[in-house]
């Protein structure tokens, strides 16, 4: 698979995972709802319960802005698997207009999203390495 098809296909998969490290390196992995602008990924810290909006991953992400994501799709075809990994470096939005870009386009493309905006922190991810695998 191309770069090109692995960001169309992160770009329109629906759920992710997203892997922080800590300090010490320590790995958290949690799935996550996103949003793909080119080369950058868009995710926010919604209303979905929670026991903080202070979360790990925020805290990984200040100390270690080093990121990986992943998005698949598995069928018991085994032919018709495919995967697509992307590393890039996190970032909390602070500027106003990237983060009402980012909402716009989290509430595009999440239903959910148009009547709960997310109301806590918004993440961008700076792609550097995209790459992909499909069986056929």
């Amino acid at each position: 698979m191309d770069e090109a098809e692995a960001l169309r296909r992160l770009g329109e998969a629906r759920v992710g995972r997203l892997a922080t490290a800590d300090r010490q390196g320590v790995p958290h992995v949690v799935p996550f709802a996103f949003a793909v602008d080119g080369r950058t990924v868009f995710w926010a810290v919604d209303r979905k319960p929670k026991r903080s909006k202070r979360l790990k991953r925020l805290d990984n992400i200040e100390a270690n802005p080093n990121v990986e994501l992943v998005v698949d799709h598995y069928d018991e075809d085994w032919e018709a698997l495919w995967w697509v990994r992307a590393a890039g470096t996190a970032r909390i939005v602070v500027d106003p207009d990237e983060r009402d870009r980012a909402l716009a386009l989290l509430r595009e493309k999440y239903g959910q999203y148009r009547t709960a905006l997310p109301d806590g922190p918004v993440v961008a991810v700076d792609l550097v390495r995209v790459s992909g695998w499909q069986s056929r």
